[in-house]
Protein backbone atom coordinates (compact mmCIF):
# COMPACT_ATOMS: atom_id res chain seq x y z
CA UNK A 1 0.00 0.00 0.00
CA UNK A 2 1.23 3.49 -0.76
CA UNK A 3 0.18 5.83 1.67
CA UNK A 4 0.49 9.86 0.95
CA UNK A 5 1.03 11.67 3.84
CA UNK A 6 0.17 15.56 4.06
CA UNK A 7 1.40 17.28 7.22
CA UNK A 8 2.28 21.29 8.01
CA UNK A 9 5.21 20.16 10.07
CA UNK A 10 7.71 17.10 10.14
CA UNK A 11 11.29 16.64 11.46
CA UNK A 12 13.64 18.64 12.34
CA UNK A 13 10.90 20.69 13.35
CA UNK A 14 10.12 18.88 17.22
CA UNK A 15 6.84 19.64 17.40
CA UNK A 16 4.04 17.40 19.00
CA UNK A 17 2.87 16.85 14.56
CA UNK A 18 6.27 16.59 13.60
CA UNK A 19 6.81 13.32 15.67
CA UNK A 20 3.71 11.98 15.54
CA UNK A 21 3.59 11.50 11.67
CA UNK A 22 7.23 10.64 11.34
CA UNK A 23 7.29 8.06 14.05
CA UNK A 24 4.02 6.43 12.39
CA UNK A 25 5.07 7.06 8.80
CA UNK A 26 8.52 5.06 9.97
CA UNK A 27 6.81 2.07 11.34
CA UNK A 28 4.61 1.68 8.31
CA UNK A 29 7.38 1.33 6.39
CA UNK A 30 8.81 -1.16 8.66
CA UNK A 31 5.54 -3.18 7.81
CA UNK A 32 6.44 -3.18 4.21
CA UNK A 33 4.22 0.04 2.81
CA UNK A 34 5.61 2.65 0.86
CA UNK A 35 5.07 6.15 2.79
CA UNK A 36 5.16 9.41 1.15
CA UNK A 37 5.41 12.67 2.91
CA UNK A 38 4.19 16.27 1.51
CA UNK A 39 5.32 18.79 4.27
CA UNK A 40 7.00 22.32 3.74
CA UNK A 41 10.57 23.56 4.32
CA UNK A 42 11.05 23.24 8.30
CA UNK A 43 11.33 26.60 9.70
CA UNK A 44 8.62 26.81 12.64
CA UNK A 45 8.45 28.23 15.41
CA UNK A 46 10.30 31.20 14.52
CA UNK A 47 9.57 31.24 10.46
CA UNK A 48 13.18 31.18 10.54
CA UNK A 49 14.62 28.24 7.77
CA UNK A 50 16.18 25.72 9.19
CA UNK A 51 20.34 25.15 8.52
CA UNK A 52 20.52 22.99 5.21
CA UNK A 53 17.51 23.71 3.21
CA UNK A 54 16.41 26.53 0.68
CA UNK A 55 13.03 27.31 0.52
CA UNK A 56 12.39 26.75 -3.41
CA UNK A 57 9.23 25.14 -4.80
CA UNK A 58 9.92 21.85 -4.06
CA UNK A 59 13.13 19.79 -2.60
CA UNK A 60 13.14 15.76 -1.76
CA UNK A 61 14.98 13.94 0.82
CA UNK A 62 14.40 10.11 2.34
CA UNK A 63 14.11 9.96 6.18
CA UNK A 64 14.19 6.24 7.61
CA UNK A 65 12.27 5.09 4.24
CA UNK A 66 9.99 7.68 4.04
CA UNK A 67 10.20 10.11 0.56
CA UNK A 68 9.19 13.39 1.37
CA UNK A 69 8.65 16.21 -0.77
CA UNK A 70 8.99 19.09 0.64
CA UNK A 71 7.06 22.46 -1.10
CA UNK A 72 7.50 26.15 -1.00
CA UNK A 73 6.62 27.87 2.40
CA UNK A 74 5.51 31.35 2.77
CA UNK A 75 7.70 31.72 5.86
CA UNK A 76 6.16 33.43 9.36
CA UNK A 77 6.70 33.15 12.72
CA UNK A 78 4.23 31.19 14.64
CA UNK A 79 2.08 34.25 16.25
CA UNK A 80 -0.14 37.12 14.84
CA UNK A 81 -3.06 35.64 13.16
CA UNK A 82 -2.76 37.70 9.57
CA UNK A 83 1.17 35.80 8.88
CA UNK A 84 -0.34 32.68 10.40
CA UNK A 85 -2.80 32.28 7.94
CA UNK A 86 -1.31 33.31 4.75
CA UNK A 87 1.27 30.29 6.06
CA UNK A 88 -1.53 27.69 6.39
CA UNK A 89 -2.98 28.66 3.03
CA UNK A 90 0.13 28.48 0.96
CA UNK A 91 1.19 25.64 2.17
CA UNK A 92 -1.94 23.88 1.08
CA UNK A 93 -1.69 25.17 -2.46
CA UNK A 94 1.86 23.99 -2.44
CA UNK A 95 1.23 20.95 -1.05
CA UNK A 96 -1.66 20.48 -3.80
CA UNK A 97 0.86 21.11 -6.35
CA UNK A 98 3.33 18.94 -5.36
CA UNK A 99 1.26 15.97 -5.04
CA UNK A 100 1.87 15.39 -8.34
CA UNK A 101 5.60 14.54 -7.76
CA UNK A 102 4.09 11.27 -5.61
CA UNK A 103 3.48 8.38 -7.47
CA UNK A 104 -0.52 7.85 -7.03
CA UNK A 105 -1.09 6.71 -3.80
CA UNK A 106 -4.08 3.89 -2.54
CA UNK A 107 -5.05 6.52 0.42
CA UNK A 108 -4.09 10.41 1.29
CA UNK A 109 -3.96 11.41 4.95
CA UNK A 110 -3.92 14.56 6.30
CA UNK A 111 -3.24 15.99 9.91
CA UNK A 112 -4.45 18.96 11.42
CA UNK A 113 -4.41 21.27 13.90
CA UNK A 114 -4.84 24.01 10.81
CA UNK A 115 -7.94 22.62 8.61
CA UNK A 116 -5.86 24.42 5.64
CA UNK A 117 -4.19 21.13 5.43
CA UNK A 118 -7.33 18.92 5.25
CA UNK A 119 -8.28 20.92 2.64
CA UNK A 120 -5.27 20.29 0.92
CA UNK A 121 -5.73 16.43 1.63
CA UNK A 122 -9.25 16.11 0.63
CA UNK A 123 -8.75 18.44 -2.81
CA UNK A 124 -5.52 15.58 -3.86
CA UNK A 125 -7.39 12.48 -2.69
CA UNK A 126 -9.94 13.85 -5.43
CA UNK A 127 -7.64 14.43 -7.85
CA UNK A 128 -5.65 11.23 -7.40
CA UNK A 129 -8.69 9.21 -7.10
CA UNK A 130 -7.89 7.57 -3.83
CA UNK A 131 -9.76 7.78 -0.48
CA UNK A 132 -9.28 10.90 2.01
CA UNK A 133 -8.52 10.10 5.70
CA UNK A 134 -8.37 13.12 8.16
CA UNK A 135 -6.42 12.63 11.46
CA UNK A 136 -7.29 15.25 13.97
CA UNK A 137 -5.19 16.98 16.45
CA UNK A 138 -6.58 19.81 17.26
CA UNK A 139 -10.37 21.42 17.35
CA UNK A 140 -9.86 24.00 15.17
CA UNK A 141 -11.37 27.06 14.75
CA UNK A 142 -13.22 26.45 18.29
CA UNK A 143 -9.58 26.33 19.71
CA UNK A 144 -8.57 29.59 17.97
CA UNK A 145 -11.86 31.30 18.82
CA UNK A 146 -11.66 30.33 22.84
CA UNK A 147 -8.17 31.57 22.53
CA UNK A 148 -8.99 35.10 21.40
CA UNK A 149 -7.75 35.13 18.03
CA UNK A 150 -10.85 34.78 15.90
CA UNK A 151 -14.19 36.56 16.55
CA UNK A 152 -17.61 35.51 15.61
CA UNK A 153 -18.47 36.68 12.00
CA UNK A 154 -18.19 35.69 8.37
CA UNK A 155 -14.88 34.50 8.49
CA UNK A 156 -15.48 31.89 11.53
CA UNK A 157 -19.09 31.02 9.66
CA UNK A 158 -16.57 30.17 6.65
CA UNK A 159 -14.22 27.97 8.58
CA UNK A 160 -16.79 26.39 10.51
CA UNK A 161 -18.15 25.09 7.12
CA UNK A 162 -15.31 24.15 6.32
CA UNK A 163 -14.63 21.74 9.15
CA UNK A 164 -17.64 20.22 8.48
CA UNK A 165 -17.12 19.60 4.87
CA UNK A 166 -13.81 17.74 5.52
CA UNK A 167 -15.47 16.13 8.10
CA UNK A 168 -17.79 14.70 6.15
CA UNK A 169 -15.86 13.98 3.07
CA UNK A 170 -13.38 11.54 4.48
CA UNK A 171 -14.02 8.26 4.32
CA UNK A 172 -12.79 8.05 7.83
CA UNK A 173 -11.39 10.31 11.08
CA UNK A 174 -8.64 9.88 13.11
CA UNK A 175 -8.94 11.30 16.81
CA UNK A 176 -5.99 11.50 19.43
CA UNK A 177 -8.74 12.01 22.07
CA UNK A 178 -11.71 10.35 23.10
CA UNK A 179 -13.29 13.85 23.91
CA UNK A 180 -13.45 14.50 20.18
CA UNK A 181 -15.24 11.92 18.62
CA UNK A 182 -18.61 13.18 20.55
CA UNK A 183 -17.59 16.91 18.66
CA UNK A 184 -17.27 15.14 15.28
CA UNK A 185 -20.12 12.80 15.31
CA UNK A 186 -22.25 15.47 16.72
CA UNK A 187 -21.22 17.00 12.88
CA UNK A 188 -22.54 14.20 11.01
CA UNK A 189 -19.91 11.31 11.04
CA UNK A 190 -20.66 8.27 11.72
CA UNK A 191 -19.00 6.52 14.73
CA UNK A 192 -17.99 3.83 12.93
CA UNK A 193 -15.74 6.27 9.91
CA UNK A 194 -13.71 7.55 13.58
CA UNK A 195 -10.95 6.18 14.88
CA UNK A 196 -9.24 6.86 18.44
CA UNK A 197 -5.43 7.01 18.35
CA UNK A 198 -3.77 8.45 21.36
CA UNK A 199 -0.80 9.80 20.75
CA UNK A 200 2.42 7.87 22.59
CA UNK A 201 6.25 7.70 23.18
CA UNK A 202 9.02 5.86 21.40
CA UNK A 203 10.19 3.79 23.61
CA UNK A 204 14.10 3.44 22.39
CA UNK A 205 14.15 7.49 22.26
CA UNK A 206 12.50 7.81 25.88
CA UNK A 207 13.20 5.55 28.69
CA UNK A 208 14.68 5.62 32.33
CA UNK A 209 17.77 6.92 32.44
CA UNK A 210 19.98 8.27 34.87
CA UNK A 211 20.67 12.45 35.12
CA UNK A 212 23.29 14.20 32.71
CA UNK A 213 25.56 15.66 34.67
CA UNK A 214 27.39 16.97 32.06
CA UNK A 215 24.69 18.88 30.82
CA UNK A 216 23.29 19.97 34.05
CA UNK A 217 27.10 21.59 34.63
CA UNK A 218 27.15 22.85 31.35
CA UNK A 219 24.23 25.12 32.21
CA UNK A 220 25.29 25.78 35.63
CA UNK A 221 22.16 23.76 37.11
CA UNK A 222 24.37 20.66 39.41
CA UNK A 223 22.90 20.15 42.74
CA UNK A 224 19.62 21.57 42.02
CA UNK A 225 15.66 20.30 42.23
CA UNK A 226 14.84 20.84 38.81
CA UNK A 227 11.13 22.53 37.95
CA UNK A 228 11.03 22.46 34.06
CA UNK A 229 8.19 23.18 31.60
CA UNK A 230 9.60 21.45 28.43
CA UNK A 231 7.32 22.62 24.90
CA UNK A 232 5.73 25.46 23.23
CA UNK A 233 5.88 28.89 24.36
CA UNK A 234 1.95 29.76 22.93
CA UNK A 235 -1.03 31.31 23.54
CA UNK A 236 -2.62 27.98 24.72
CA UNK A 237 -0.20 26.80 27.48
CA UNK A 238 -0.05 29.92 30.37
CA UNK A 239 3.46 29.06 31.04
CA UNK A 240 3.13 32.99 33.17
CA UNK A 241 2.03 30.53 35.41
CA UNK A 242 5.14 28.76 36.28
CA UNK A 243 6.68 32.46 36.27
CA UNK A 244 4.92 33.28 39.04
CA UNK A 245 5.15 30.02 41.20
CA UNK A 246 9.14 30.73 40.59
CA UNK A 247 8.87 34.03 41.97
CA UNK A 248 6.02 33.22 45.04
CA UNK A 249 9.42 30.05 45.61
CA UNK A 250 12.42 32.30 45.21
CA UNK A 251 13.13 31.59 48.73
CA UNK A 252 14.17 27.90 48.71
CA UNK A 253 17.39 27.98 46.65
CA UNK A 254 17.44 24.45 46.58
CA UNK A 255 14.53 25.21 43.69
CA UNK A 256 15.44 25.95 40.01
CA UNK A 257 12.79 26.24 37.47
CA UNK A 258 13.67 26.06 33.88
CA UNK A 259 12.00 26.66 30.62
CA UNK A 260 13.07 24.57 27.24
CA UNK A 261 10.98 25.74 24.08
CA UNK A 262 10.09 28.30 21.59
CA UNK A 263 6.83 29.80 20.17
CA UNK A 264 4.81 33.16 19.99
CA UNK A 265 5.18 34.06 23.95
CA UNK A 266 8.93 33.36 24.91
CA UNK A 267 10.10 37.24 23.74
CA UNK A 268 7.02 38.39 26.58
CA UNK A 269 8.34 35.92 28.48
CA UNK A 270 11.35 36.34 28.63
CA UNK A 271 10.65 40.31 29.54
CA UNK A 272 9.24 39.51 32.01
CA UNK A 273 11.37 37.02 33.56
CA UNK A 274 14.17 40.00 33.50
CA UNK A 275 11.55 42.50 34.84
CA UNK A 276 10.92 40.40 37.93
CA UNK A 277 14.92 39.69 38.34
CA UNK A 278 13.94 35.97 38.62
CA UNK A 279 17.86 34.71 39.34
CA UNK A 280 15.91 30.80 40.12
CA UNK A 281 14.75 30.87 36.21
CA UNK A 282 16.25 29.84 33.56
CA UNK A 283 15.05 30.46 30.08
CA UNK A 284 16.87 27.78 27.48
CA UNK A 285 14.95 28.13 24.53
CA UNK A 286 14.09 25.42 21.89
CA UNK A 287 17.23 22.19 21.94
CA UNK A 288 17.47 19.70 19.25
CA UNK A 289 14.93 16.75 19.88
CA UNK A 290 17.75 14.54 20.19
CA UNK A 291 18.73 16.43 23.14
CA UNK A 292 15.30 16.43 25.17
CA UNK A 293 15.61 12.91 26.18
CA UNK A 294 18.48 13.58 28.31
CA UNK A 295 16.97 17.01 29.74
CA UNK A 296 14.23 15.03 30.64
CA UNK A 297 15.96 12.62 32.59
CA UNK A 298 17.82 15.38 33.95
CA UNK A 299 14.40 17.36 35.49
CA UNK A 300 13.03 16.24 38.99
CA UNK A 301 9.37 17.50 38.32
CA UNK A 302 8.11 17.85 34.82
CA UNK A 303 4.84 20.58 34.77
CA UNK A 304 2.41 20.11 31.99
CA UNK A 305 0.34 23.42 31.54
CA UNK A 306 -2.48 24.70 29.50
CA UNK A 307 -4.76 28.04 30.06
CA UNK A 308 -8.07 27.79 32.00
CA UNK A 309 -10.19 27.21 28.88
CA UNK A 310 -12.92 24.66 28.38
CA UNK A 311 -11.17 23.42 25.00
CA UNK A 312 -8.25 22.56 26.55
CA UNK A 313 -10.43 19.73 28.65
CA UNK A 314 -10.63 17.75 25.46
CA UNK A 315 -6.69 17.56 24.82
CA UNK A 316 -4.14 15.31 25.93
CA UNK A 317 -0.65 17.43 25.44
CA UNK A 318 2.19 14.24 23.95
CA UNK A 319 4.71 15.65 26.35
CA UNK A 320 3.12 14.03 29.08
CA UNK A 321 3.98 10.65 27.50
CA UNK A 322 7.40 11.46 27.07
CA UNK A 323 7.91 12.25 30.88
CA UNK A 324 5.91 9.31 31.96
CA UNK A 325 8.23 6.98 29.82
CA UNK A 326 11.24 8.51 31.26
CA UNK A 327 9.83 7.58 34.81
CA UNK A 328 9.89 11.66 35.71
CA UNK A 329 7.12 12.80 38.16
CA UNK A 330 4.38 14.86 36.16
CA UNK A 331 2.63 18.08 37.70
CA UNK A 332 -0.38 19.24 35.87
CA UNK A 333 -1.61 22.44 35.59
CA UNK A 334 -5.05 22.20 33.29
CA UNK A 335 -8.19 22.01 33.17
CA UNK A 336 -10.20 19.30 34.25
CA UNK A 337 -10.68 16.15 31.23
CA UNK A 338 -10.02 13.28 29.38
CA UNK A 339 -5.80 13.81 30.19
CA UNK A 340 -6.35 14.56 33.67
CA UNK A 341 -8.88 11.48 34.35
CA UNK A 342 -6.22 8.91 33.02
CA UNK A 343 -3.25 9.76 34.84
CA UNK A 344 -5.12 10.47 38.13
CA UNK A 345 -6.72 6.70 37.99
CA UNK A 346 -2.99 5.69 36.83
CA UNK A 347 -1.48 7.41 39.77
CA UNK A 348 0.82 8.65 37.37
CA UNK A 349 0.63 12.29 38.28
CA UNK A 350 -0.38 15.32 40.60
CA UNK A 351 -2.86 17.52 39.70
CA UNK A 352 -3.80 21.29 40.77
CA UNK A 353 -6.21 23.75 38.90
CA UNK A 354 -4.84 25.82 35.74
CA UNK A 355 -3.84 29.11 36.31
CA UNK A 356 -3.03 29.05 40.11
CA UNK A 357 0.10 29.98 40.57
CA UNK A 358 -0.60 29.59 44.50
CA UNK A 359 -1.30 26.21 44.29
CA UNK A 360 0.81 25.12 41.87
CA UNK A 361 3.65 26.43 44.50
CA UNK A 362 2.22 24.29 46.86
CA UNK A 363 2.07 21.35 44.84
CA UNK A 364 6.16 21.81 44.17
CA UNK A 365 7.12 22.08 47.79
CA UNK A 366 4.93 19.19 48.47
CA UNK A 367 7.06 17.46 45.58
CA UNK A 368 9.93 18.58 46.41
CA UNK A 369 9.77 17.36 49.98
CA UNK A 370 8.35 13.88 49.71
CA UNK A 371 11.10 11.76 47.34
CA UNK A 372 9.11 8.50 47.93
CA UNK A 373 5.76 10.30 46.30
CA UNK A 374 8.16 11.44 43.07
CA UNK A 375 9.43 7.57 43.25
CA UNK A 376 5.68 6.06 43.27
CA UNK A 377 4.47 8.54 40.84
CA UNK A 378 7.40 7.73 38.32
CA UNK A 379 6.98 4.22 37.90
CA UNK A 380 3.60 4.16 38.41
CA UNK A 381 3.72 6.69 34.91
CA UNK A 382 5.86 4.18 33.44
CA UNK A 383 3.87 1.20 33.89
CA UNK A 384 1.14 3.48 32.47
CA UNK A 385 2.38 4.36 28.95
CA UNK A 386 3.65 1.06 28.43
CA UNK A 387 0.30 -0.60 28.71
CA UNK A 388 -1.14 1.34 26.21
CA UNK A 389 0.56 4.15 24.73
CA UNK A 390 3.73 2.74 22.91
CA UNK A 391 3.89 4.66 19.52
CA UNK A 392 4.46 1.25 17.37
CA UNK A 393 1.34 -0.28 18.30
CA UNK A 394 -0.76 2.83 18.12
CA UNK A 395 1.19 3.31 14.71
CA UNK A 396 -0.31 -0.25 13.83
CA UNK A 397 -3.79 0.34 15.09
CA UNK A 398 -3.82 3.38 12.62
CA UNK A 399 -2.33 1.39 10.02
CA UNK A 400 -5.21 -1.08 10.35
CA UNK A 401 -7.99 1.31 9.92
CA UNK A 402 -6.39 2.84 6.49
CA UNK A 403 -6.33 -0.71 5.35
CA UNK A 404 -9.94 -1.31 6.46
CA UNK A 405 -10.74 2.27 4.40
CA UNK A 406 -8.48 1.26 1.21
CA UNK A 407 -10.34 -2.44 1.24
CA UNK A 408 -13.99 -1.01 1.50
CA UNK A 409 -13.34 1.87 -1.24
CA UNK A 410 -11.30 -1.54 -3.52
CA UNK A 411 -14.60 -3.55 -2.74
CA UNK A 412 -17.12 -0.26 -3.66
CA UNK A 413 -18.46 0.29 -0.26
CA UNK A 414 -18.10 3.69 1.97
CA UNK A 415 -17.44 4.02 5.60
Amino acid sequence: MHILFISHYFPPEVNAPASRTHEHCREWVRQGHRVTVLTGVPNHPRGVLFEGYENRWVQEETVDGIRVIRSWMFLSANEGFGGRIANYLAFAVAAVLASFKADRPDVVVATSPQFFAGLAGMVVSRLRGAPFVLEIRDLWPESIVQLGQMKPGLLLRALEWLEGVLYRSAAGVVVNTRTFIDHIAARGVPRERISLVYNGIDTTLFRPRPKDEDLLREHGLEGRFLVAYVGTLGLAHGVETLVDAAERLADRPELHFLIIGDGAGRAALSAEIERRGLTNLTLLGLRPRSEIPAWIASIDVQVVLLRNLSIFSSVIPSKIFEFCAQERPVLLSTPKGEIRSLVEEAGAALSVEPEQPAALAEAITGLLEDPERRDQMARRGRAWVEAGFVRDDLAKRMLSFLEDVVQERAAGGAR
